[in-house]
């Protein structure tokens, strides 16, 4: 009896260690289950959760991108641990973390949960979870030192910087977006990096949005209130270019939205216009300017009531969701004086000349989800019982939830499925 004391008290201190490596950080993605998921969740600081179920489509696309993604994370200075849970057979963890809808990604930081809605794509995937190890406020103590941190940050997200600010200035505020966007600030820089991004003063924050060539400064009041109007606003490009992906980023912002529909976004006219579009912006930041190329997407200009015969380019101010506004007399804009026709236009939205109209079904379908999509997809699960029931006995019968996004069903919902994913927090 006393040797197996002895044998045990040896052994206590090594116990927690192989406990703690029962799982391995190798670069793979971890399959876990319900005896082993709240062991996982404790045993790593960072670990992004796919809850998957093995019909969906969506979830069987995802699963390379993770597989890519994994060995990366791993490999981090602060490692972020990929793992998977098959959360349709597994209902008991699905219910404790309110999974209805696969796949569902969380990021456990230190246990504690986080919905996570950026991009699926490994490279951009890798990107994204590398901001939530990064320090909140990176500290940089030289020009070698900005230039470094610039470029590892990369061109997905906007970049703010501090000259000559304490890292207590912006901390909260950062804390707050720190999956939107990059916090740095520069405790040591030369007249050389004030020339670089044109600044001639500190205090400064500094706001770059690398991927569309775009920067603005900040040189006060740095109270909250300030700060975080600035941060907000500087979070989208002056002019942003309407696409599915860029559709998410206008999900958080509360501003109305100048849309400026073009004929082709590639033409040098629409260069040119946008150019006016981009100097507008500045000087009105409370509302977001973007643009659409009928060419490039065109059942979404048709949303505002643009056919091939409208005269282009043509504005709106749209609301985000399911009503846009017309400006009495002001709508189409003229080749000549441009900028003139801008201001405008925006002077008779601020004086109220305006008609307000509501968007077409199959639109507000799967941008304002007026049903919101879970309804969407209660009503295709019912259909498909429906369809199952009526085919009771045949050799192939429809297996409810298999379904591909591309197969649509309903005239509202045909045209534009899967650009319902924009506006969906869950997709299958």
């Amino acid at each position: 009896m006393n040797r197996l004391l002895l044998i045990l008290c040896i052994l206590s201190p090594i116990l927690p260690s192989i406990s703690s490596h029962e799982f391995a950080v190798d670069g793979k993605v971890l399959e876990l289950h319900e005896s082993n998921f709240d062991s996982a969740i404790s045993s790593f600081d960072f670990i992004f959760v796919d809850f998957y179920a093995p019909w969906c489509g969506h979830c069987k696309r995802l699963s390379p991108e993770l597989d890519k993604a994994a060995p990366i994370l791993s490999g981090l200075k602060k490692p972020v641990v990929i793992a998977k849970i098959d959360a349709d057979k597994y209902s008991r963890i699905a219910s404790k973390y309110n999974i209805d809808g696969f796949p569902t990604l969380k990021i456990f930081m230190h246990g504690v949960p986080t919905d996570y809605y950026g991009p699926r794509k490994s490279d951009l995937l890798v990107r994204y979870l590398r901001k939530f190890v990064a320090p909140d406020v990176s500290v940089l103590e030289s020009d070698p030192g900005i230039t470094e941190f610039v470029e590892t940050a990369g061109t997905f997200f906007p970049i703010f910087i501090g000259f000559g600010l304490d890292e207590s200035a912006i901390s909260n505020l950062a804390i707050k977006f720190k999956k939107n966007a990059w916090f740095s600030v520069a405790k040591d820089f030369s007249e050389n990096t004030m020339a670089l991004y044109d600044f001639d003063k500190v205090p400064a924050l500094l706001a770059l949005h690398p991927h569309f060539n775009e920067q603005s400064i900040f040189y006060g009041p740095f109270e909250d209130t300030f700060l975080e109007e600035f941060i907000q606003q500087s979070l989208l490009p002056l002019t942003l270019p309407i696409t599915e992906e860029n559709l998410k980023l206008l999900k958080d912002d509360k501003r109305k939205i100048v849309l400026t529909i073009l004929e082709d976004e590639t033409h040098y006219e629409s260069k040119e216009l946008i150019k006016l579009l981009r100097a507008a912006a500045s000087a009105n930041r409370d509302f977001v300017f973007a643009y659409v190329g009928f060419n490039q997407w065109k059942d979404f200009a048709e949303a505002f009531e643009v056919g091939r015969k409208t005269p282009l380019p043509k504005m709106v101010v749209w609301d985000g969701n399911d009503v846009f506004f017309s400006v009495i007399d002001s709508e189409s804009i003229q080749r000549e004086d441009q900028g003139s026709q801008i201001t405008l236009f925006l002077e008779r939205y601020r004086d109220g000349k305006v008609i307000e109209k509501a968007m077409g079904p199959s639109f507000s379908g799967y941008i304002s989800s007026l049903l919101g999509m879970r309804t969407v997809y209660i009503l295709v699960f019912l259909v498909a019982v429906v369809v199952l029931i009526a085919t009771v006995g045949k050799e192939e019968p429809l297996v409810v939830g298999t379904r591909d996004p591309s197969h649509h069903v309903g005239t509202a919902v045909a045209d534009n499925r899967e650009t319902a994913r924009m506006s969906a927090d869950k997709e299958d």
